[in-house]
């Protein structure tokens, strides 16, 4: 237990927020439990990231739901990268009606020569790599900026 408390806790450090700086969450649910495959419990997931945005707080560029995690392309905007992830996580739990994710998350801040439309093609394909749909499209719980 002392452990996993520990790597939690490194995963923190280091990390910085910036304004108009791009990153690459992925945050997994406890015990990688399937919660979002249940449909609804995915739509639900989507709304708070959407309705987040509409504070200004970040721009979404693009999402995948998995059924145990998300990955998440975004702006950061005017806001803290650790505020803004908690506050999605606890808004869509209290949402769903129980704890559902697992303490912290992993960003990845892309730096100036990565391609953001490559890691955004990376992200959305996950479902596929995955093997729950053979298509892209036949996956109904992402989106990007550039469809």
């Amino acid at each position: 237990m002392t452990e996993k408390r520990y790597a939690a806790h490194k995963l923190r450090d280091g990390r910085w927020s910036s304004s108009g700086q791009i990153y690459l969450v992925t945050t997994v649910t406890n015990g990688r439990t399937p919660v979002f495959a249940d449909f609804s419990a995915a739509r639900t997931l989507i709304q708070v990231i959407r309705q987040d945005e509409l504070r200004g707080s970040h721009q979404t560029l693009c999402f995948v739901v998995m059924p145990d995690h998300l990955h998440w392309l975004l702006q950061l905007q005017n806001e803290d990268l650790t505020r803004l992830v908690g506050r999605v996580k606890s808004i869509s739990a209290k949402r769903l009606g129980r704890p559902i994710w697992q303490k912290g998350f992993h960003d990845h801040a892309l730096r100036r020569e990565e391609d953001v439309r490559s890691v955004a093609r990376y992200v959305v394909a996950n479902p596929l790599r995955a093997g729950l749909v053979e298509r892209v499209g036949d996956y109904p719980h992402w989106d990007a900026v550039w469809i």
